[in-house]
This record gives C-alpha cells, structure tokens and sequence, in this order.
C-alpha cells in the first residue's frame, strides 16, 4: 500500500513525544520519570521486549538487522521492470525502500511483530441476500491503526525496558520498507511460493509491522522458504495470477484487481473472481502451513464485523455517499472508492448468475459512474434472459459513456436468450 499515511504524523501519546515536522512518523519513546533499567544486558532487553509485545497482543516478534537488503532490492527491480506491478507506481517511488535506514537514520534494530486476524470462513447468509467475499484481514477493524497503536505501546515498553528515551519509528505497510524480508532477516517467517510471509507454527494469515528503535538488540537467524515441492498455492489461483513460484504479477491478482486498479477490470478476468469484492485468500485457503498451524489468538481488535463477513451485493452496488462513509469507516475497505466498490458489486452480482440480482444490475445501469455501469452491463449479460436483453439494447443504444455503449454491445453478443 502507498506511503505517506497522514496518521503517520499523529504519534504523540503517552509516554511519548512526536518527532519535529520534518520527520513524520517519529517519536521520541519517554521511559516512566525517575525509572531506571529493568533490564542489566541485550539479552534481557530482548526478553523483556518480548515479553511486552505477547502481553500487547502479538504473536511473535524478533529481531531484524538494520542494513541495506541488497537481494531483495534486486528482486523488487527485476519484478518492476517486468510490469508486474501494474498501476502500483508508488512501489518504484524514489525513496529506497531497501534501506530501513531511509525511514530513520538513527535506527539500530527493526522490531519485527505479527498480529493473527480470525481465519473465520464467510457466514452464509439465512435471509437468501445475495452476498459477497471480503478478504478476512479486511472483515475488521482496519488493521493500519490497530497495529500502529500497538507498535507505539511497544515503544514506550522499550523505553521503560532500557531506562533512556528510544526514538522510534512505527511501520505498517504504509512506510516503504521491504517487510516480508525484514521478516525473513528476524527469523519469524519466511516467504512462500505464493509470496505470502508464512510464520512456521502460526501460518499466514498474519499482518506484519515494524518498530524501526535506536537500541542495540542481536538479530534473529534468518528463515528460509520451506516450500519444498508443494505448489498447492500456485495452482489453486483463480486467475493464474504466479508467473512462477516467488513470482507474482499483480495485473491478474483478484486483490489487485478489487482494491488497487483503478480502471475497468479486464473482461477475460471478471468471471474468474467469482463473488470476492476486496481481496482474496484462495492460496491461503490451500497452504498445508495454515492446515497444520496451531490456533493462536487473533487481535481482538481485527475481529469480523457481521456486515462484513457476509456483505449485502444489492446494498453495496447501491451504496450512497454517506452509506458509503458508513460502510467503510475505521475499516480497511477505504482503501476503494464507493464506484470501485461498486464495480466489484457489479462483477460479483453477474458471477452469481442468480436472476434475483437482475433489477438491481438495471438500476445501476443509471449510476453516475461510467465505471459503475459498464460493469452492470457485463453482469447483466452474464445472467442472460430477454429482460437483461433489453436494458442492454437501450444501454448499447443510448448511454452518454462510448465505453459502456461498448460493454453493453459486447454482452449483447454472449448472450443467448434463456426460457
């Protein structure tokens, strides 16, 4: 996700003082007043952190070098220059994204924590509502906050642990650091075929963050992919999105495709995403480590809204300004915008292919958004029938946008008439 989150800037707290303007992002960790070290060597210091981040809710930290990731940052550039990063330009920004050190120059150790979210599978709706897949780290509160706040907590307890102020800073996939590798480097997890971070014993359905300290502590012992022979992941994928093991081109991503494309979703991908509206889990769903992982409590905090483990298809492609606000507040659906949640409604209504979504698809035929209706239009010739027919006809024939003129004709051609 992109940098420069403008919570970045709010880190003020208790026992903490935000850093000057020039550094968003940065506190100063204060320890108690008058308090003196609770912990005498490296080694404590690295106990007690831990044992402050299980009593904050994570499941595992360790301990990352601060250096430049130089295999990593050759791989980052060998997969831009393929284009498999699609719309994501924030990902060749200038800013070194290799070099934790870009984000704090006082940075001596990289805290590396995990937070488990609810594996949960989607509740069945029993009032025959036709409803749609979120991602489950998304069914919550949105985890950025959650996970910044946590950090900051951390701090303080690293200020208290070694006696001294600790500049810190907290990093959760809005600051451009190479996480899944810090990963790695801490001995926590390690990245899979399907270059998801699995964490041996806990699985992958974990978020990764990162507390950039001024403190001193031993890193871990790097892990290294434990794949083996399996490509359960790599064959699992809807829309054959793995060029090859380790290798993802995010254009045929369904998370890719649901949250960060901005534009109409490519025609010969739509059917393949099935009814999931942000994000997937598909090649978590299939991992053998998720299987034979131990249950470990997940973040109270980042536990499924009922609206979001089974969503409303017909509410959200009908979704008003502020029924959108409410919809995606302190979650992280805000990363789409109400047309794109939309369009994925829209996608998700067709791969249904149950009648019942057809008056809602001809409604949305006159939404404001061009996107929104070029959308419907596909959907209405995937549900097929002669009234799906006609709003396509007078939809090819009159719509103000060339695009959905051309979405509309195109279903018009597939779609056969049905008794």
């Amino acid at each position: 996700m992109q940098s420069g989150d403008p919570s970045e800037e709010h880190d003020s707290g208790p026992g903490r003082r935000s850093g000057d303007h020039e550094r968003p992002g940065v506190s100063t960790h204060l320890p108690p007043e008058g308090s003196r070290a609770s912990a005498t060597s490296e080694k404590d210091v690295a106990r007690e952190i831990r044992d402050a981040a299980v009593s904050l809710g994570f499941a595992k930290i360790g301990f990352a070098p601060v250096e430049r990731f130089d295999d990593a940052a050759e791989r980052l550039d060998t997969w831009l220059a393929a284009g498999h990063a699609g719309e994501m330009q924030y990902l060749a920004s200038s800013t070194d994204r290799a070099d934790p050190r870009h984000l704090l120059a006082e940075a001596r150790t990289s805290i590396v924590a995990v937070l488990v979210y609810p594996k949960g599978r989607p509740v069945k709706d029993a009032r025959g509502r036709l409803v749609g897949n979120i991602a489950r780290y998304a069914r919550g509160q949105d985890y950025h906050a959650v996970f910044k706040q946590k950090l900051r907590e951390l701090g303080d307890e690293c200020a208290r642990i070694v006696g001294r102020p600790v500049v810190g800073r907290a990093c959760v996939d809005t600051a451009p650091m190479l996480e899944r590798e810090a990963a790695a480097r801490a001995g926590i997890g390690f990245i899979a075929k399907s270059t998801m971070n699995i964490v041996p014993g806990i699985g992958t359905y974990t978020l990764i963050g990162e507390l950039l300290i001024d403190v001193e502590i031993a890193p871990g012992e790097r892990l290294e992919p434990k794949c083996g022979t399996c490509t359960a992941c790599l064959d699992a994928c809807p829309t054959g999105a793995f060029v090859d093991a380790y290798t993802l081109d995010a254009r045929r991503c369904i998370s890719y495709l649901t949250i960060e494309l901005r534009g109409p979703i490519p025609v010969e991908l739509r059917s393949k995403i099935g009814e999931r509206i942000f994000g997937c889990d598909v090649c978590q769903d299939v991992c053998p480590f998720n299987a034979s992982a131990a249950d470990k409590p997940s973040a109270t905090e980042l536990s499924p809204r009922p609206s979001l483990e089974s969503p409303d298809l017909v509410e959200l492609l009908e979704l008003s300004s502020s029924g959108y606000r409410r919809v995606v507040e302190g979650t992280a659906l805000r990363r789409v915008s109400r047309a794109r949640l939309a369009r994925n409604a829209a996608v998700a209504l067709g791969n249904s292919k149950d009648p019942r979504a057809r008056p809602a698809l001809e409604r949305a035929l006159s939404h404001a958004s061009p996107l929104v209706r070029g959308h419907a239009a596909w959907a209405l010739g995937e549900l097929g029938g002669e009234e799906c027919r006609e709003a396509l006809e007078r939809a090819a024939a009159s719509d103000e946008s060339l695009e959905v003129r051309q979405e509309a004709s195109c279903a018009l051609e597939r779609l056969s008439p049905v008794a």
